[in-house]
């Protein structure tokens, strides 16, 4: 028979993730061509973020110098922390740059010009921006892992693999919150906690929580599995633990998605008029 040859039920879903793929790549071509349209601006951000982080490395130079190992973390320990935090929390921001102003999207009914386009919704609003800052974190993170690992290709590489399921579950945890709009109204206040307290407690060593706490750090607030379990995978050099944390990455992607979809049956027109070019 001739024609058009049908793809099999397997088929379909890699067929929407490459064209998803695509088409995350072409939103990110165009974020970077209009943001390099203000170059100044860019490298004011740019290096303005590298100079914040740089000094919370000074304080704990100076903490660690006085009092030693800190919940069990040394210098190094600190620093790699900070690498995988800064470079997922980059990464997600210059990918995925309105997942932090997804709530005033839904609140002012911005909504309206991406349920137009043929592109999911929930994909096609967080990508439509990128946030110039956050290419100083993105950067960070790698000034760090060469100053503490030198130019070991097996560790830069596991690195990488490291960081993209931190910056998915950065993401889907932010985008979660802000997608609270849907049924609270103005979700910034929640949206704003859990993002500090999700920075916060990424940012200092696991061993100063206890054990009532660490229960949150791995479901409600995700710190552990965008800088703890990584550092551990990163320091053994086990491979093996890379996927769970992909497998955990898609988990809360998932749930994240099923929120915003969940919250769009409820969505209310803004009527508005904007265009996308």
């Amino acid at each position: 028979m001739i024609g058009r040859k049908r793809l099999s039920p397997t088929m379909r879903p890699l067929g929407r993730i490459r064209a998803y793929a695509r088409f995350l790549a072409a939103a990110f071509a165009v974020n970077v061509k209009s943001t390099l349209e203000y170059r100044v601006n860019f490298l004011l951000q740019f290096f303005g973020m590298m100079l914040n982080n740089a000094a919370f490395a000074a304080f704990w130079v100076v903490l660690i110098a006085r009092t030693g190992n800190v919940g069990g973390y040394g210098f190094s320990d600190v620093m790699l922390v900070w690498a995988f935090v800064s470079t997922s929390f980059g990464l997600a921001h210059i990918v995925f740059g309105n997942v932090r102003q997804l709530g005033r999207i839904i609140m002012e009914g911005g909504l309206d010009v991406y349920l137009l386009q043929p592109k999911d919704v929930w994909i096609n609003a967080l990508a439509s921006k990128t946030i110039v800052s956050a290419w100083g974190d993105f950067a960070y993170g790698f000034i760090v892992l060469a100053m503490t690992t030198g130019a070991d290709p097996e560790r830069w590489a596991l690195f990488v693999a490291l960081v993209i399921p931190g910056a998915l579950i950065f993401a889907a945890t932010f985008a979660a919150a802000e997608s609270l709009a849907f049924f609270i109204g103005n979700s910034s206040a929640i949206s704003s906690a859990l993002t500090e307290f999700m920075l916060s407690f990424s940012l200092y060593p696991e061993g100063i929580y206890g054990s009532g706490m660490r229960w949150m750090l791995y479901t409600i607030v995700p710190s552990g599995f965008v800088a703890f379990m990584p550092l551990r995978i990163f320091k053994a050099l086990d491979w093996r633990l890379a996927p769970v944390l992909f497998l955990i990455a898609v988990a809360y992607v998932w749930l994240s998605y099923a929120l915003f979809n969940m919250g769009l049956r409820r969505y209310e027109s803004g009527n508005r008029m904007d265009a996308r070019v």
